[in-house]
């Protein structure tokens, strides 16, 4: 597995931990590096991901909620919320991403984590976020 792939890996999971605990970003990213371990790139890269999602959360959701037509953010299956999080937060905010590479990692985070699905749904939504909001 290539290393930004592991950091989006890393980055997914710390996201969907604290959405479904409800626990305060900062205090548990800590805890969660002790328990994941990772070569620095990796994690550096997992740390962008998870705090530039965080800092740009209600913009990022906002955003998803414009482009999922019939589709409440909060009704979404969690970890598809959270993979269109990430990808959103790449497109919008990282240039150094390209665009069809943060849609197809993005996808492949949902083929291999999301319900049978959830790829489709995932693509769907951030071309359309992308055809829309280019940078």
């Amino acid at each position: 597995m290539r290393k930004r792939t592991k950091s989006r890996v890393l980055a997914l999971q710390f996201l969907y931990r604290i959405d479904i605990t409800k626990e305060e970003f900062p205090c548990v990213l800590s805890e969660f590096w002790r328990e994941h371990k990772a070569e620095k790139e990796v994690k550096d890269f997992a740390i962008q991901l998870i705090q530039g999602t965080q800092a740009n959360l209600a913009r990022i959701d906002s955003v998803i909620t414009k482009y999922a037509q019939n589709w409440q953010l909060k009704r979404m299956a969690v970890i598809d919320r959270n993979i269109l999080r990430l990808g959103c937060f790449e497109l919008l905010f990282l240039e150094d991403v390209p665009p069809k590479v943060a849609i197809n990692e993005a996808v492949e985070l949902a083929k291999r984590y999301g319900d049978t699905e959830s790829s489709k749904f995932v693509n769907g939504i951030l071309d359309k976020i992308h055809n829309a909001e280019s940078r």
